[in-house]
C-alpha cells in the first residue's frame, strides 16, 4: 500500500521541518513553493532548537553563533548607559532550558532544512503558486497558477504571512499598519563589540536597535507607512540611512549603520487572529495560521512547537500512518488548533506589546521598556 500524501504549501524554514518529521512517520510529503523568499535572520529560542533536536544530527550543522551575553543600553542625548549586562552563554542557557539561543542567517538555515529535508527523500517542486483548493470526501486537489494539479489526502498550509492557503480558506484581510518600520542591514562586528558574542538593545528616542552577532543589526522606528516587503533600498536611500541620526548612537550601534551593507526597510503589520485554522482536509501552521510582528523573535520557534504538537497528535489519532478519514482529520485537526490556539495568540498580542515598549522616550521609559523586555512573557518551563 502506497503512503498517504500530504501536500505542503510553502518550502520557507517551516515546511521542510515539516516534511522531515512526516516522513519520519511514514507519510509521503511533497512540498510546493511559489519562489525562493530569502529573509534577513532568524532567531533560534530554546524552544524551537528542542524541535530541531528530534531531527538527527540537524542541530550541529545549523550555521550561526551562540550569542554570550545580553546588553541593553540607553543611547539617548542626555545620557549614555548600560541598563543591564547578562549572561545568555550557551553554558547558561543549557543549564537553564536545555538548549542555547543561536541567530542565524535566514538563507543559510533554509539551505540548511531544505538538504535536510531532500535527503530524507522529500520531493520539493519550485515555481509553484497554489491558486485553487477543491476538497472532495477522502482528498484534496490543488491547482497551481501554472496549470498543474496535484491531490493529496490532506494539505498543510505553510505559506506564512502572506498565505494563499489562509486566503482560500477564509478570505482576504485587510492587514493593519503597526505605526512601526523596521530597517535591517549586515555590518561588521564594530571594534567595541569584538571579542565576545553579545546580543546588544539600544534605546534611543523613540527607536530601537536590535544587533546579533550574526553581523546583522535591526532598528526599529515609528514612522511613515512602509510597503511590507524585505526590497533592499538604493544607494541614496542606504547612504541617507547610514548618515542618520542612529549613526551617532553610542556602544558600537552607530558603527553598526555607518558600515552597514544590503540595508533593506519595511513596515511592520497586524494581521486579524483567526478563530479556526483549518477547514475540512487543509489546515494552517505557522505564520500561515499566527503571524506576528517580529518583537519576541518567536515566530519560527512557534512555528516549531506547532510542528511537533501537531506531528504528536497525528501520532496519536493515527499511529500507523494510515489512510485518514474527514472524520479522523477532523479530530487532529481540532486538537492541535484547541491547544495551539491560544498560547499563539497570547505571544502575538504580546509581541506587539513588546514593540510599543521598546520605542520609548527618556531614560527612564528607556529602563521601564529593559525591565519589561527581560521579564518576558515565558516561563522556564516553556523554554
Amino acid at each position: 500500500m502506497a503512503n498517504v500524501k500530504v501536500i505542503i504549501v510553502g518550502a520557507g524554514i517551516v515546511g521542510p521541518v515539516l516534511a522531515v518529521f512526516l516522513k519520519m512517520k511514514g507519510y509521503d510529503p511533497v512540498i510546493y513553493e511559489t519562489s525562493w523568499a530569502r529573509r534577513r535572520r532568524n532567531r533560534d529560542h530554546p524552544n524551537g532548537m528542542r524541535v530541531l533536536s528530534l531531527i538527527p544530527e540537524l542541530l550541529k550543522h545549523i550555521p550561526g553563533h551562540s550569542p554570550d551575553r545580553m546588553i541593553h543600553c540607553s543611547c539617548l542625548n542626555e545620557v549614555e548607559d548600560i541598563l543591564v549586562d547578562s549572561d545568555i552563554s550557551p553554558a547558561t542557557m543549557r543549564e537553564r532550558y536545555g538548549f542555547p539561543n543561536i541567530g542565524v542567517r535566514r538563507p543559510e538555515f533554509q539551505q540548511l532544512l531544505i538538504d535536510t529535508a531532500q535527503r530524507h527523500g522529500v520531493e520539493i517542486k519550485w515555481g509553484h503558486q497554489a491558486i485553487e483548493f477543491e476538497q472532495s470526501e477522502d482528498a484534496v486537489e490543488v491547482t497551481f497558477a501554472n496549470g498543474t494539479k496535484d491531490t493529496a489526502s490532506f494539505v498543510v498550509g505553510c505559506d506564512g504571512l502572506h498565505s494563499n492557503t489562509r486566503i482560500a480558506l477564509f478570505g482576504k484581510e485587510k492587514a493593519r499598519f503597526t505605526g512601526m518600520v523596521r530597517v535591517g542591514g549586515v555590518s561588521p562586528t564594530p571594534p567595541v563589540l569584538q571579542g565576545s558574542f553579545a546580543r546588544v538593545d539600544n534605546y534611543g528616542d523613540g527607536r530601537h536597535m536590535i544587533a546579533y552577532p550574526v553581523a546583522e543589526d535591526d532598528i526599529t522606528t515609528r514612522g511613515a507607512e512602509a510597503k511590507e516587503n524585505w526590497r533592499m533600498q538604493n544607494a541614496e536611500q542606504q547612504n541617507e540611512i547610514r548618515n542618520g541620526p542612529f549613526s551617532a548612537w553610542g556602544f558600537g550601534a552607530g558603527d553598526l549603520v555607518k558600515t552597514g551593507q544590503k540595508i533593506v526597510r519595511y513596515g511592520l503589520y497586524d494581521r486579524p487572529e483567526l478563530e479556526s485554522w483549518f477547514k475540512g482536509r487543509i489546515v494552517l501552521l505557522g505564520d500561515a495560521a499566527h503571524p506576528t510582528t517580529p518583537h519576541l523573535g518567536q515566530g519560527a520557534n512557534q512555528a516549531f512547537e506547532d510542528i511537533y504538537h501537531f506531528m504528536r497528535l497525528l501520532g496519536k489519532h493515527n499511529p500507523s500512518a494510515d489512510k485518514l478519514s474527514t472524520e479522523l482529520l477532523l479530530r487532529v485537526f481540532t486538537d492541535y488548533q484547541d491547544l495551539r490556539l491560544l498560547r499563539t495568540s497570547e505571544l502575538v498580542r504580546e509581541a506587539r506589546r513588546q514593540g510599543e515598549i521598546r520605542v520609548v522616550e527618556g531614560v527612564e521609559a528607556s529602563r521601564r521598556a529593559s525591565d519589561e523586555m527581560l521579564s518576558g512573557p515565558f516561563t522556564e518551563s516553556e523554554m
